[in-house]
């Protein structure tokens, strides 16, 4: 029995030339390892061949949901045209009414921080659109410095900027209009909190955008 074992793993050994004296329905236990193991590589090989895959058409399909900002930043901008145009139009309209119905001074200003009122939020909605082209698609357009976007922080800032430039002008809207004389303290408390808020928030997330930079 010994003596047929040790022909068959000759004969095995030998790409399977016969050997006097071997059993070949009986494989020995080296060759049974030995497929063992070449079965427990190819295994791991077909393991890992198709976790690269899965990570490479991950990898592709996170990188293609980013070209879905596409649509809210062309949204944004096109709602900044139009409100831009509103605004534009209501200056021009309110050009015209002063000078044919003889407005005073205070009804003059209302129609003009409204019209700019609009013009302003246009150019938030403008920040935000070229933001987020800047931030998920290309960072390489053409815009002037104070619209470039490095990261969200930048523009943070840059709509804060802007926000308060809005709550000014409407709360010098309040204060000008005489039909809305009661309305300008609560105005003016609610406007004071909401600039103190933003500036307060501006801050603590430029600190902290500012230590991550150095950090890096």
């Amino acid at each position: 029995m010994v003596n047929g074992l040790l022909a068959q793993l000759v004969e095995q050994v030998t790409l399977n030339h016969r050997v006097v004296g071997s059993i070949p329905t009986q494989p020995t236990s080296v060759m049974v390892h030995l497929e063992k193991v070449m079965n427990y590589h190819l295994a791991r090989r077909n393991l890992e061949f198709i976790s690269d895959t899965l990570k490479t058409v991950m990898k592709r399909l996170l990188g293609l949901t980013r070209y879905a900002v596409v649509i809210p930043a062309l949204a944004s901008i096109l709602g900044a045209l139009l409100l831009m145009a509103q605004g534009s139009f209501a200056m021009v309209l309110a050009v015209i009414d002063s000078i044919e119905s003889q407005y005073g001074l205070k009804e003059t200003i209302v129609e003009v921080l409204t019209a700019i009122d609009a013009i302003l939020l246009g150019t938030v909605l403008l920040v935000i659109g070229y933001g987020l082209y800047e931030l998920f698609i290309d960072t390489d357009i053409d815009v002037p410095m104070w619209l470039r976007v490095e990261d969200l922080d930048d523009l943070k800032s840059k709509l804060i900027g802007v926000v308060v430039a809005i709550i000014a002008v409407v709360f010098v809207g309040v204060f000008v209009d005489s039909n809305r004389a009661d309305d300008v303290i609560a105005y003016g408390v609610g406007a004071g909190a909401l600039v103190a808020g933003l500036a307060l928030f501006a801050f603590a997330t430029g600190k902290a955008g500012k230590k991550s930079r150095e950090k890096i």
